[in-house]
């Protein structure tokens, strides 16, 4: 029997975060990772493909939400608190699309938050970069 790899030995998580229309795309996991349930759409970079953090984002996005997305910059890097695994956090923009929930055994719903309804979502706030990111590009 293996022993679980840890967290830090695991590939980083790669979050999109899409701003369209001054409003920022959040999707609500099935199951929920400590006490996350929206979160950005967001997986693992497959390492052994060489895929780099932005592309991750790209692709976890078009699997998660069916959104086309373009990478335009990392907004930040971190150690998860809650999860212990490493996240970049990518900021994209809509190339095209509506969002919907694609992966349904991952996710059941979706929502485009302004930045009012934010602590609706995720009452504990964002990585403060992220935050910063929000604060500047949300209505």
């Amino acid at each position: 029997m293996s022993e679980p790899t840890p967290a830090s030995e695991r590939p980083p998580i790669a979050a999109a975060v899409i701003v369209h229309d001054g409003k920022v795309l959040l999707v609500k996991r099935r199951v929920k990772e400590g006490s996350l349930s929206w979160q950005f759409p967001a997986g693992e970079v497959e390492i052994k493909q060489a895929e780099s953090a932005s592309a991750a984002a790209v692709r976890e996005a078009h699997e998660e939400t069916g959104l086309t997305v373009s990478a335009s910059k990392v907004i930040g890097e971190r150690v998860h608190p809650n999860t212990g695994r490493t996240m970049i956090y990518v900021a994209c923009n809509v190339v095209e699309g509506n969002a919907s929930v694609v992966d349904d055994e991952e996710l059941i719903e979706f929502a485009w938050a302004t930045r009012a309804q934010l602590a609706e979502y995720v009452p504990y706030g964002f990585f403060d970069t992220v935050q910063q990111y929000l604060k500047s590009n949300l209505k």
